[in-house]
């Protein structure tokens, strides 16, 4: 058993205010998708307006956060928002879904790009090269955090997590990190330049997370309120079987175009 290193969350506390590594990996991660979309802007050259890149990340990040927020209600705790309707609004106590956030981040991108006029998979096939960044660096976070823990195991990396009671378990989130995060990232780089029709990466995307994510949450410790579905699968296996579908359904759909 490997002992969990137990991270302040906090790197800087000033009165009530505090800048906390979930935070910072997240913020990182936008950056880094900025600066690699505007990179591969330049190099395809595409002709944008000049403050292109900075309307479509104000659109994704707001599309990000109401997805998010919005997912976890309706698909992991909808009975308790129902009966508090008010705590919906209260994120700082937690609770957001990767699926919702992505579901917020494809209508924000639409729209954007509906507005501009602009192709909406070229937009798409860029983003979802730089989404493992922040996945990765995210689950990171959650690792920091001591949140999103594994299951009970006996394996010798297993961790004992202050929130996840005296047994040992997976440290899933590193395991996410390095499948949703880094080796999802590799993949998309390579084979974004493979194909001449737009969407097929994005569809890539949407297959291979799904498929990594699945695997991943055989070791994930389950949401509580849920639980098991059908006494196997998780929620998010659900949602993941789901995205593995639209995926391949788009690549079809684009690859017969």
């Amino acid at each position: 058993m490997l002992p969990y290193p137990n991270i302040s969350p906090e790197i800087v506390k000033i009165g009530p205010l505090s800048i906390r590594w979930y935070g910072l990996m997240y913020l990182i991660g936008f950056i880094c998708s900025y600066l690699i979309v505007k990179r591969e802007i330049k190099r395809r050259g595409l002709r944008v307006e000049r403050d292109f890149l900075e309307n479509l990340y104000f659109y994704l990040i707001f599309g990000l956060l109401l997805g998010a927020r919005i997912g976890y209600v309706v698909f992991y705790n909808l009975p308790y928002f129902t009966k508090h309707p008010l705590e919906v609004l209260a994120i700082w106590h937690g609770g957001m879904s990767f699926h919702g956030g992505l579901i917020g981040v494809i209508v924000a991108a639409w729209l954007f790009t509906k507005a501009k006029k602009f192709d909406f998979f070229t937009i798409t096939d860029m983003l979802v090269i730089t989404a493992p960044i922040g996945l990765g660096l995210g689950r990171i976070g959650n690792f920091i955090n001591g949140e999103l823990y594994g299951r009970v195991t006996d394996v010798p990396w297993a961790m004992i997590f202050p929130e996840g009671g005296p047994l040992p378990r997976h440290p899933s989130q590193l395991y996410e990190a390095a499948l949703e995060g880094a080796l999802l990232f590799v993949i998309l780089w390579i084979l974004k330049d493979k194909f001449s029709r737009s969407g097929i990466v994005s569809s890539l995307f949407l297959i291979f997370y799904g498929i990594f994510r699945f695997f991943i949450e055989f070791f994930r410790e389950p949401d509580p309120q849920i639980g098991y579905i059908f006494r196997i699968f998780t929620m998010g296996q659900i949602l993941c079987t789901i995205m593995i579908l639209s995926g391949c359904l788009l690549f079809i759909y684009r690859i017969k175009r």
